[in-house]
């Protein structure tokens, strides 16, 4: 008995460790092409800046479609699912790099340090919490879809104020969104026996991937007000 529960943790670890792996895989590769965007080709970034915008909308629609594409391929479990997660992740480095270039490098450290530590926390929290957290999951991810809404709205009230409370907001639902995600990795394992893909491993990777993002973009919104 006590060597079948040994077994079950350990090849649970071993899924988390696989799922995380990927996960920091593509926060690595996100860093090192927003790092060059902002040194070395930093050219690049002044010229579509001063003149060449419609690249990065460009690539915000591009990856809007590489995220569909990505998760489409994950849930048929296709080995395609891979190097759409990793394209995506370099292309999300590119986009973020004209984000991360108007805020002090303090600013910007400050905020991926904060975000890091609420990650794990709350990382930690849905792997150890036994209460189901699907209902929790679905309300964040209602709240989710009108916090968006709002922020559409906003681009044309350009009100300064909403868009701090907007960043508050998303504090949250990501937060809460992290712990659920954690938590459908021993959901996933279980309900596989174990034997979930690697369409499974990038689906959920994917997802813990853009809960990190859009919590360092928030808090950096929020740290970075007086930049």
């Amino acid at each position: 008995m006590n060597h079948t529960i040994i077994q079950e943790r350990e090849g649970i670890n071993q899924f988390y460790a696989k799922i995380y792996g990927f996960v920091g895989l593509g926060i690595g590769i996100s860093a090192i092409v927003a790092a060059l965007m902002l040194t070395s080709l930093s050219g690049v970034l002044q010229a579509v800046l001063l003149g060449n915008r419609v690249i990065y909308y460009g690539a915000i629609f591009l990856e809007l479609a590489l995220v569909f594409m990505a998760s489409n391929m994950a849930m048929k479990n296709s080995p395609a699912a891979l190097p759409l997660f990793l394209t995506y992740s370099a292309l999300n480095g590119f986009t973020m790099s004209f984000i991360v270039a108007m805020y002090t490098q303090q600013t910007v450290l400050a905020a991926f340090v904060s975000s890091a530590l609420m990650f794990f926390v709350m990382a930690g929290l849905g792997m150890m919490v036994k209460k189901d957290l699907s209902g929790m999951g679905r309300a964040l991810t209602g709240a989710l879809i009108g916090v968006l809404l709002a922020s559409l709205v906003n681009i044309f009230l350009q009100s300064s104020g909403l868009s701090y409370l907007i960043s508050y907001i998303m504090v949250v639902i990501f937060a809460g969104l992290i712990a659920w995600d954690n938590q459908k990795i021993r959901l996933v394992y279980e309900q596989t026996n174990g034997q979930a893909g690697l369409g499974w491993v990038v689906s959920l990777a994917l997802s813990l991937y853009l809960d990190f993002v859009n919590l360092f973009l928030s808090i950096l919104r929020i740290l970075g007000r007086n930049d």
